[in-house]
């Protein structure tokens, strides 16, 4: 069976500064069945120049005459935020996770406890971040965005090196536009990962909707990470890409569905249809009344429900075989 799949609703940015919103996200993911709820900790002044221009959907979805350190600077979550979130968190029992996108903001979610790191494809090139996340010997996560397979392995190569044990390390096939159009998506990336580095993988989510995540898992993801928002309307640049709140408890409950439906690989009957079998499949009847010492041919014998009696598979051992009695119309053949 399918070992369990870890869902991570990715909050991100989407609380806009507000801590009581922020507190509504980590309420939405925890009644939707989530595994973690993922914010996003950073610090303007250390991620971006203040010239440093918006990607396209940035541009779209915030003020067009604000800069990308101005908007990162309005969604950053201090020290004692995170506190709060990870309180509420603990009452809502939901864990508490996320991505820090500089080396100070690494350090601080050590001091706070986070034993898992997330890498953000943005973040995936950068060697002394990924060393200092790689000499913790953490789990890691890493988001794949933008990468090509020789990228990806150079950064597996890197945590490595600093001291994260290769089996701590999970790769998440991403394609970063926000939203993806499906024909970007290549999801069977995926798997080219795993066959290429024999290591977890998953997917980061940024398409419409719910169906490509629901078929990630099904073909062998085992970490889902969806962004979310209470309301696709709010401002900010990641709520149009994100699911509503009743969209991210769909998608969870068809994770789980799938994770069931998996099973183990082995071909064989199930329960249900060992009651359904006798139904369904049907038995070698006479088609007429047949006289005792009367050769069994195609004209007499005919293949009906149920199937209590010999199987149609064996039709060839029946036919020119004498009845070793009288059988009336529909009464199943004996030998």
């Amino acid at each position: 069976m399918k070992k369990h799949t870890l869902i991570i609703a990715e909050a991100g940015v989407n609380h806009n500064g507000d801590l009581v919103l922020a507190k509504q996200l980590i309420d939405c993911a925890a009644a939707a069945g989530a595994d973690l709820v993922k914010f996003q900790t950073f610090s303007a002044d250390r991620q971006v120049t203040r010239t440093a221009a918006k990607a396209d959907y940035q541009t779209q979805t915030t003020d067009k005459l604000e800069s990308q350190h101005e908007m990162l600077r309005r969604l950053e979550l201090d020290a004692d935020m995170h506190r709060e979130l990870i309180a509420h968190c603990a009452a809502r029992d939901i864990g508490f996770f996320s991505t820090a996108f500089d080396i100070e903001s690494i350090d601080l979610l050590v001091s706070l406890g986070q034993d898992l790191f997330k890498i953000p494809s943005g973040e995936m090139t950068n060697l002394p971040y990924l060393r200092h996340i790689g000499q913790l010997g953490k789990k890691v996560i890493v988001s794949t965005g933008m990468a090509t397979l020789g990228e990806v392995e150079a950064a597996i190569d890197a945590l490595e090196q600093a001291g994260t044990p290769r089996a701590n390390i999970a790769v998440l096939h991403c394609t970063t536009e926000y939203p993806t159009p499906m024909a970007e998506v290549n999801l069977r990336a995926m798997q080219s990962m795993q066959h290429a580095f024999g290591l977890e993988v998953g997917y980061s989510d940024h398409t419409p909707g719910i169906e490509v995540s629901i078929a990630a898992v099904a073909m062998g993801g085992s970490v889902i990470e969806k962004h979310f928002t209470m309301d696709r309307t709010l401002p900010g640049p990641d709520h149009k890409a994100s699911l509503e709140p009743d969209e991210l408890a769909a998608l969870v409950a068809a994770i789980r569905n799938i994770e069931v439906a998996m099973g183990d690989g082995i071909k064989r009957l199930t329960p249900s249809e060992a009651r359904n079998e006798p139904v369904m499949r049907k038995s070698i009847l006479a088609s007429q009344a047949i006289k005792a010492g009367e050769i069994f041919s195609n004209d007499n014998v005919i293949a009906k429900r149920p199937g209590t009696g010999i199987s149609p598979m064996r039709w060839d051992q029946v036919i020119g075989r004498a009845a070793s009695r009288d059988f009336a119309e529909d009464e199943l053949i004996e030998l």
